[in-house]
């Protein structure tokens, strides 16, 4: 089970990082890797009555990978955590199977209650650089969670996330594909304000045009354009 458990990982690295040129580049030289395996131990060690043990191995854990993981935390299989280093993943954390995490990633939590209160995160789902996500929420699987966002709600599956409060992000896709940091190409995605914003800059230049063929027609130029003109 434990083979399994290290050849499926180190798969799953291969596949989602260019980088990585072999599996035994991927075992001794990716601390996400070792985060987890070194999880692995830190979580047997809380569920079986240690929980200050398993603290204190998971802090070690913690200074050897520069990622920190309760040992409380659940993580699901084929889990990738890419560069690694600053992800905090909270004691009541739920991430599922085929999750990938980017570097500086928070799953946090918003409560001193005792409790669940942190994310859970659906399987499939991709999360870039620097995203915050706080609270007891639930990001669907499938979900894309693009670089530096904030999450304090849940997130639909399949919904992609940016900004800082995040927003949805449309997405157009022809199939399915790995989004690298968690934030689609350009041609695949059109963001609802930038889309707006061009929406208004398209009525006020045919508006513009309108008001200079009135103008035209008066034997007079608008004022704005006359002003233009002047200038």
């Amino acid at each position: 089970m434990a083979f399994m458990f290290l050849r499926e990982s180190i798969q799953a690295y291969r596949e989602r990082d260019p980088a990585a040129r072999s599996s035994a580049e991927v075992f001794f030289c990716y601390p996400g890797l070792h985060a987890v395996l070194w999880h692995r131990i830190t979580s047997r060690l809380w569920h079986a009555g240690a929980p200050s043990f398993g603290r204190f191995v998971a802090h070690i854990g913690r200074w050897l990978t520069g990622i920190e993981i309760h040992p409380a935390a659940k993580l699901g299989r084929r889990l990738v955590i890419d560069h690694g280093m600053g992800v905090v993943i909270g004691e009541t954390a739920e991430v599922g199977d085929d999750v990938t995490l980017y570097h500086q990633v928070t799953l946090g939590g918003t409560s001193l209650a005792h409790g669940k209160r942190h994310p859970t995160i659906g399987d499939g789902v991709i999360i870039g650089a620097g995203a915050k996500i706080l609270g007891a929420i639930t990001i669907g699987a499938g979900a894309r969670i693009g670089a530096n966002a904030l999450i304090v709600r849940s997130v639909p599956p399949g919904t992609t996330m940016v900004g800082a409060p995040a927003r949805p992000l449309d997405r157009q896709r022809r199939e399915p594909c790995f989004d690298a940091y968690g934030t689609p190409c350009a041609e695949m995605s059109v963001d609802p304000l930038l889309r707006e914003i061009e929406s208004l800059r398209l009525t006020l230049a045919q508006l513009e045009a309108r008001v200079a063929l009135l103008g035209e027609a008066q034997g007079t130029e608008a004022p704005h354009l006359r002003r233009a003109a002047a200038e």
